[in-house]
């Protein structure tokens, strides 16, 4: 089994993007010896770590009759499917036929299984396709990297698709309205101008005639995973470390759900660094939680066909771009592996 490239754009669009890592949940929801069925691009998973603590990505379905090896047994470097048995180990091969040793099953890769990294406290997976079963490079966003950057990951799950949660990270301007009463976001003009500014690796949306007031700019970058980075000024009373970074990013759990990971970071060291996570965890994070709980709430009001009902103006640019981006990249590869020619 393999992610299939007969999937029309539409579907494709809807469910999330192929070649190309995703996040998938953070890596503590599965602790060393355990296993967890999550969704992911419209598809059921398990991911499975062993006691040492080496994790695996398996599609959901064992090779014999198809039923979840989520419901299994979890037998230290394989998974046994509680309907017959059917052991099968982290790399999608069948390990073991109890009920028939030596039949023709075992020893053949009969699961697919997703390349994974791990990366800022998140599980990142390759989602490839019949063409492109190998994972592509990938390089984890700058703030994941730095050593004397502390983050801290905030994960939920939405009932809104995923492309409404990108493109709300690609409109500062509702910084101003939606969160008009956060204790980072009340200053600023409410009017502003925007321009998109390209880069190596993606592009900035950024307001023209204000800097480090509000959400201010934010840039999108292709990396082998899609992440934004965005910066928002801080008071004196947050401690040190200056103004505050958020890299966004979103996994398309299925057509109607997204799986949200917002890690909130400052550029911090020694006392400063201890400092700025008491402050964190004592009281800037429920905080934080509340603006996420105004995004949520307001991104899951919005009907499932919002955006074929809208009258954009400027402040949309950044949203028009990231929309034909991903739209003719839904196109190019529902079109992959055809015959010259074909036609959907």
């Amino acid at each position: 089994m393999t992610l299939s490239t007969r999937a029309t754009a539409e579907h494709i669009y809807a469910h999330g993007l192929r070649n190309q890592w995703h996040p998938v949940v953070p890596s503590d929801f599965v602790k060393p010896g355990a296993m967890r069925r999550v969704t992911a691009l419209g598809e059921n998973w398990l991911l499975f770590r062993t006691a040492a603590g080496t994790l695996s990505m398996l599609a959901d379905r064992c090779p014999h009759r198809g039923a979840p090896l989520s419901l299994g047994r979890h037998l230290g470097d394989r998974v046994a499917c509680w309907y017959h048995g059917v052991e099968v180990d982290g790399t999608g091969k069948v390990a073991a036929v109890p009920g028939l040793p030596g039949c023709n099953l075992e020893g053949k890769t009969l699961v697919t299984s997703l390349p994974v990294r791990e990366a800022g406290g998140a599980v990142l997976a390759w989602f490839g396709d019949e063409e492109h079963p190998e994972p592509g490079e990938l390089t984890v966003p700058d703030p994941l990297a730095d050593d004397e950057i502390s983050a801290f990951l905030c994960y939920a799950e939405w009932d809104v698709p995923w492309r409404y949660a990108m493109e709300n990270l690609l409109d500062p301007m509702h910084g101003a309205f939606l969160h008009s009463e956060s204790h980072t976001m009340f200053g600023g003009d409410t009017r502003a101008k925007f321009r998109i500014r390209e880069t190596d690796r993606g592009y900035f949306f950024e307001k023209t005639d204000q800097r480090g007031v509000n959400f201010d700019w934010v840039e999108l970058c292709h990396t082998g995973v899609d992440w934004v980075d965005l910066s928002i000024p801080y008071p004196p009373s947050a401690g040190p470390g200056g103004a505050f970074g958020i890299v966004g990013m979103a996994c398309p759990v299925d057509a109607g759900r997204t799986g949200v990971f917002f890690w909130r970071y400052r550029k911090v060291r020694d006392w400063q660094r201890d400092t700025w996570r008491f402050l964190y965890r004592t009281l800037i994070e429920a905080r934080h939680w509340d603006v996420l709980e105004q995004d949520r709430v307001m991104l899951e009001g919005l009907p499932q066909d919002a955006d074929q009902h809208e009258n954009l103006y400027q402040h949309d640019l950044g949203i028009v771009r990231l929309r034909r981006m991903y739209q003719a990249q839904a196109k190019r590869q529902s079109t992959a592996g055809q015959p010259a020619g074909a036609e959907r």
